[in-house]
């Protein structure tokens, strides 16, 4: 219904976990040894279940928040790709091109309909051996049947018979032991995790971690160090472990930002005359951003604009490109 309230308050945080959560420069610092373990598992499980509390209300922004932080994660891959696209450039390879001409974006646009499939797709579908062909594509691969069904039955394995530590750790070690970067991996962890957890979508949480260090690999200076494997496979939990406690921390933090953004145009959605502003509400709702000339059924291009440009006047949308032409508005 238009202008209907959000349902629920923000999650908030209890100072001890946010504590308690080692950022990647404290782990570099004191080392990642078998010490330590039970603490960045505890701190992780409570981040995790503070998230699912999160996922679990549904929020009518939560298409919005998904996509965006598949954005972020985009972001982080395609420079770990070597590629200058910031998150605006992707944005703009995505929605300035024509519908079904995928093949337009680029490569760093396929990067960012990677990660909008994680968002978007049902969390059931994500690990088909279907879903994982298109998305190492759009990854920058080109498998052949024979790895994805390889790759598909490990996945399998691990959710079916692996504890949470294992399963989140064994997906890397799947993704690297196949030749895919920690990237991937990441997109893997993301979709396990949201079918391990009954999740409808998964929501995208790793993916700007790729680039700090998820456990992937070990340190060069513990393995030649003379560590022991056990040593090394407690080194690689708690590097993934901390990683996906820190994301579910950010996550949950932008979904108390969406929380306010989507309060303040709901609150003002009943003082739109336009006939086809409930649709529009619901696609800034929904969708990372939309461009001025999308076409919304009952309204024209003109009519768009001057309902962005009144939803901009009233503070419930801001227009994302900067530019005078070809513009962008999302929350």
């Amino acid at each position: 219904m238009l202008g209907a309230a959000t349902s629920a308050q923000a999650v908030t945080l209890p100072g001890w976990l946010r504590r308690a959560v080692p950022d990647a420069q404290s782990l570099a610092a004191k080392g990642l040894g078998p010490n330590g373990l039970e603490d960045v598992a505890i701190a992780a499980g409570a981040a995790i279940g503070a998230l699912d509390a999160v996922v679990r209300r549904q929020e009518r922004w939560a298409g919005v928040w998904r996509q965006r932080l598949a954005l972020a994660a985009a972001a982080v891959t395609a420079r770990q790709a070597g590629r200058v696209e910031d998150d605006a450039a992707l944005r703009d390879a995505v929605l300035l091109t024509r519908p079904g001409d995928f093949l337009s974006v680029g490569p760093a646009g396929l990067l960012l309909l990677a990660w909008r499939q994680l968002a978007t797709r049902p969390a059931e579908e994500l690990l088909t051996e279907k879903t994982l062909t298109a998305v190492l594509e759009e990854f920058g691969y080109a498998p052949d049947d024979a790895v994805v069904s390889d790759l598909a039955d490990d996945l399998r394995q691990l959710a079916a018979g692996a504890g949470m530590v294992a399963t989140l750790t064994g997906t890397f070690m799947a993704a690297e032991r196949h030749g895919f970067a920690r990237a991937f991996g990441c997109w893997l962890a993301d979709a396990l995790l949201a079918q391990r957890l009954g999740w409808v979508h998964a929501v995208p949480l790793l993916g700007p971690e790729a680039a700090l260090g998820t456990g992937a690999r070990p340190r060069r200076s513990t393995v030649s160090s003379g560590a022991t494997s056990t040593e090394t496979d407690i080194e690689r939990a708690k590097g993934v472990l901390a990683a996906q406690a820190r994301a579910a921390l950010r996550a949950i933090d932008l979904s108390a930002e969406f929380d306010r953004r989507a309060e303040k145009l709901l609150a003002v959605a009943p003082k739109l005359r336009a006939k086809a502003a409930d649709a529009v509400v619901d696609k800034l709702l929904s969708d990372d951003a939309i461009v001025a000339s999308e076409k919304v059924a009952g309204m024209s291009a003109r009519s768009l604009r001057r309902l962005f440009e009144r939803l901009v006047e009233l503070g419930a949308v801001r227009e994302l490109s900067g530019r005078s032409t070809f513009r962008i508005y999302g929350l």
